[in-house]
């Protein structure tokens, strides 16, 4: 009985975190083909943004498509996009869990 208890509590206390979880955003799919779709890059160079700063992430994505921040590869990936897709995008990744850093 006593473990039944725990883990009803258990459970009750990680079912508010999976209901914050954001939906993938709509244009999750040309991102994650280098920054993975959890935020764990799938190509060397690129970043991982699993958990970064929300507002760290929504800046930077403005400022690749705004061209303040001169790479071409993201600008052209971003493209014409708005303030909420973006928003959208910072949502997700920085609700990922953080990558690992990894033991050299």
């Amino acid at each position: 009985m006593r473990t039944v208890l725990i883990a009803a509590l258990c459970l009750t206390a990680v079912a508010p975190l999976r209901a914050e979880m954001p939906a993938p955003p709509a244009r999750l799919g040309l991102c994650a083909a280098c920054h993975g779709e959890r935020g764990r890059a799938q190509i060397p160079g690129a970043p991982n943004l699993a958990g970064q700063k929300l507002d760290y992430l929504r800046e930077a994505l403005k400022q690749y498509r705004d061209g303040r921040r001169d790479v071409a590869l993201m600008k052209a990936a971003i493209g014409p996009v708005s303030d909420a897709e973006l928003d959208q995008l910072a949502q997700w990744y920085s609700a990922q869990t953080p990558v690992a850093a990894s033991q050299p």
